[in-house]
């Protein structure tokens, strides 16, 4: 009995550490920046944020109690760990991170995307969904755009949605479809970059642009 329970202690004492050492060895998610960091790339965090609407207080360099609200603001409203601390997933959201116009069908990429979609063109045919997606992706792109999907739909004053904060809504299932397809490739807007609703919109510019589809109540030009 004593012999089983000794070899039951150091095969317990063997599991623990097995266990302790895989902890140590899983790589764990880079903190690249958090309450207390200070340095250049605070300042584009700060930029950033700022770019986007959210209120950093000054742009010092200097990660403060209000740049860590901000971020967890910022967080929050793209269904991020609201945390305060800036990893890789809140540097990509950003869109200070990453690859140059690489969207994929992850969750981050999809949801922020079909909010998107779905503030802009809920009440539009599928089709028309799929392509107001497919002007997002081809802004991105494309040389006057930013070159990121967080960095378009960020870019002051270009989506109404992003404007009103409409965009923080659940996407209908639809428009989690339009996107992954968009995502994947298709492009009824036929490589437009610009849409609007003509009953809504009065801006002369706009209306000056050269149309290549109508869909639904959207016309989408170059």
């Amino acid at each position: 009995m004593k012999r089983w329970k000794l070899a039951g202690a150091a095969m317990a004492l063997f599991l623990a550490g097995v266990m302790l050492t895989a902890g140590l060895c899983e790589p764990s998610v880079p903190t690249l920046a958090q309450l207390g960091s200070s340095g250049e790339q605070v300042t584009k965090i700060q930029q950033r944020l700022a770019e986007f609407g959210y209120d950093v207080g000054e742009v010092d360099g200097v990660f403060g109690s209000q740049t860590k609200n901000a971020v967890i603001k910022f967080q929050k409203d793209n269904g991020l760990t609201a945390d305060g601390v800036v990893g890789t997933q809140t540097l990509a959201a950003l869109g200070l991170s990453g690859t140059a116009g690489s969207v994929t069908a992850d969750s981050l990429d999809l949801d922020l995307l079909a909010r998107v979609i779905s503030a802009e063109a809920k009440g539009e045919p599928y089709e028309g969904q799929v392509a107001v997606g497919a002007v997002i992706l081809n802004r991105i792109e494309h040389p006057s755009f930013p070159n990121t999907l967080a960095g378009v739909i960020y870019q002051a004053g270009a989506f109404e949605s992003v404007s009103n904060g409409e965009y923080l809504k659940a996407a209908t299932e639809s428009c989690i479809r339009a996107a992954r397809e968009a995502i994947a490739g298709s492009d009824p807007s036929g490589g437009a970059i610009y849409f609007f609703n003509p009953a809504k919109t009065s801006n002369e510019w706009m209306h000056s642009r050269p149309v290549i589809v109508t869909i639904g109540r959207h016309v989408f030009c170059k």
